[in-house]
């Protein structure tokens, strides 16, 4: 896979790189969960070159970092750009959209003091690669969580640091303490948001931008053409855009994405991607997935160049029925 660095000052990383939440946390919950394959759906995403490896504290919660950490185990750590999220916290064991824990802010520097060490022990290493701020805490000033994180760094616990869902503000009052290493937030063909302003500024600041859903929760693969389709414990059963007449409408999208896709030779998944990779320099897609054929078509996406006409045909998409939650 080609690669980049994550921002102008860190490590070499796959151009596309793993998010994890989905192996136990968010979709499809209730059935039996099968963690060999997801343990060698990691391993092999390090052997494609998909070597940024994204989870959260709060993803299960905590039984993503543990199962992240056997993957990582008996010599994998080392291949690994390992990165995991710090601010949210489950607030009640179930209950939300899917059936998953209902979710609050928690950005007060002793709590990301203690969910640093916490994390080490569930991942099974000394430090991460990259320590992320999930969400600013609306009750916290950002300078406080972010001195919290800064400290972090200077214990040798996390090599950097960065934001998640943040506005330009933020950004700019963050690295007002310490340097931003890298934001994440939706970027795919149906949520453009980040283009208008947060991406430009990204760029222009030599920081990591790192699209999640980036196959916009796998609709855009064409996977689902109803609401019936989702499982019946799903996340994705309580977002506006999933719902029976906005899917219906938003499978336009869909179409025109396949089109394109039959038109270079690729799939749709790798389609998407590769307009997603094309944002720019360090723009760093990291597409969820717990099936082994899924993550070889989307790591294959890092070889995909689309044409000029391909790109403009995909900016000119049309916006999507439904908000994104």
């Amino acid at each position: 896979m080609r690669t980049t660095t994550l921002g102008s000052a860190g490590p070499e990383v796959g151009i596309i790189g793993l998010g994890c939440m989905g192996m136990t946390h968010g979709y499809d919950i209730s059935g039996p969960r099968d963690d060999d394959t997801s343990i060698s759906v990691i391993r092999q995403a390090l052997d494609l070159g998909a070597t940024l490896i994204d989870t959260a504290d709060v993803y299960g919660p905590y039984t993503n970092e543990e199962l992240v950490g056997r993957a990582l185990a008996d010599g994998h750590r080392e291949r690994a750009v390992l990165a995991t999220k710090v601010g949210l916290v489950a607030t009640s064991p179930a209950g939300g959209p899917g059936n998953s824990p209902k979710i609050g802010n928690n950005g007060r520097p002793e709590h990301i003091r203690a969910a640093i060490d916490a994390s080490l022990r569930r991942l099974g290493t000394d430090h991460v690669d990259l320590y992320q701020l999930h969400r600013v805490d609306p009750d916290v000033p950002v300078e406080e969580s972010w001195g919290a994180m800064a400290e972090v760094v200077a214990a040798g616990k996390a090599r950097q640091i960065g934001l998640s869902e943040v506005s330009v503000t933020q950004i700019v009052r963050a690295q007002a303490v310490h340097p931003v290493a890298s934001v994440q937030s939706e970027l795919s063909l149906w949520t453009r948001d980040p283009l208008t302003e947060v991406l430009p500024y990204c760029a222009e600041q030599g920081i990591a931008f790192l699209p999640f859903s980036p196959l916009g929760r796998g609709f855009l693969t064409g996977r689902f053409t109803s609401f019936d389709d989702l499982p019946a414990d799903d996340f994705r059963r309580g977002l506006p855009r999933f719902q029976q007449d906005a899917l219906r409408a938003n499978l336009a999208i869909v179409a025109r994405v396949r089109e394109i896709a039959d038109r270079a030779g690729v799939s749709p998944a790798q389609v998407a991607l590769a307009w997603v990779v094309a944002q720019g320099r360090h723009v760093i897609p990291i597409p969820g997935t717990k099936t082994p054929k899924y993550l070889v078509d989307n790591c294959a996406a890092g070889d995909v160049r689309l044409s000029a006409e391909d790109l403009a045909d995909l900016d000119a998409l049309p916006t999507p029925e439904g908000g994104r939650y």
